[in-house]
């Protein structure tokens, strides 16, 4: 049976570095997509434009990852049972 991940532990390492906790939950590309995205908006907030951007991506990270996590969980309870 797959191992169960920890929701709380998805969220937390993505709310740290953003896409970490993609990268938990085997999610390696979106995890790599997320942290590549959050160095642009680093570099943006020289223009300003990064202010905006990176809040909204910081929590969409941790949501998602999250979320994820919750998913692959049910998933693997529907197919595997306790």
């Amino acid at each position: 049976m797959p191992s169960q991940k920890s929701s709380g532990v998805a969220a937390v390492l993505s709310a740290l570095i953003n896409g970490l906790g993609q990268i938990y939950n085997g999610q390696i590309l979106k995890g790599i997509i997320i942290i590549l995205i959050q160095m642009v908006n680093g570099a943006l907030t020289f223009v300003l434009v990064g202010y905006i951007f990176l809040p909204i991506v910081w929590i969409y990270a941790v949501i998602d990852a999250y979320r994820s996590a919750e998913k692959i969980n049910a998933r693997n309870y529907r197919r595997y049972g306790r």
